[in-house]
């Protein structure tokens, strides 16, 4: 089971999600897309909250107001966390996490600790979290499906700009070519009018040789 919420309107149509429980979570961690940010309570047990920004997007585009839902949904959803004040959060890039097989389900670490970033939760705000909750939906998604179609997706994205990049390098070769028949048949054109000039000059007489004839 995975929870989805809704951003708060002014940050955009963006989608807030989580796990049910460690073995979602692996899934999450397993099948995630490069546009999803990692949310987790730092130093305590808490959910895997995930955003995921449109397509292009990175950890820097989220605003203040996004990034408020998220740490306000994570906090709300650790048991320990959700009790106390002046808790951090951590948030990092889904590709940043590493998973390797030493660890238990749901268990995750960093590929790069820089690309992890800190931000600090001062108090649970009710209505935050309340506004959030209004708009949760369950569902059983198949992840690895999702992330399998958009493989396939991108994939066709890809082969259809290579031919067309094919397509145009043909095109200017085709160009190239046209241009440079055009430029060598000018060439011609001008080599043999200054041969033909030439010759009319040679053989041509002065005026001074047609007045000795005349005499």
């Amino acid at each position: 089971m995975v929870f989805y919420f809704k951003a708060r309107p002014d940050a955009g149509d963006f989608t807030i999600f989580m796990g049910l429980d460690k073995y979602e979570n692996e899934e999450l961690i397993r099948y995630g897309f490069p546009e999803d940010i990692w949310f987790h309570v730092d130093k305590m047990s808490s959910a895997h909250v995930y955003v995921r920004l449109h397509k292009g997007q990175g950890i820097d585009d989220i605003s203040e107001g996004l990034l408020e839902d998220c740490v306000q949904l994570v906090k709300a959803n650790s048991i320990q966390g959700n009790k106390v004040n002046n808790i951090d959060v951590v948030y990092t890039p889904w590709a940043n996490l590493k998973k390797t097989p030493s660890m238990d389900v749901g268990q995750v670490g960093f590929h790069n600790s820089k690309m992890v970033r800190t931000v600090r939760v001062e108090k649970r705000i009710n209505e935050i979290v309340n506004r959030l909750n209004k708009t949760k939906v369950e569902r059983k998604p198949d992840l690895k499906a999702e992330r399998e179609a958009v493989n396939a997706a991108e994939r066709a994205e890809r082969k259809l700009h290579l031919r067309e990049k094919k397509r145009r390098e043909e095109l200017d070769r085709l160009e190239k070519e046209r241009q440079a028949e055009m430029r060598s048949y000018k060439g011609l054109m001008v080599s043999e009018n200054m041969v033909s000039n030439k010759q009319i000059a040679s053989g041509s007489k002065s005026l001074q040789e047609l007045e000795e004839d005349f005499m």
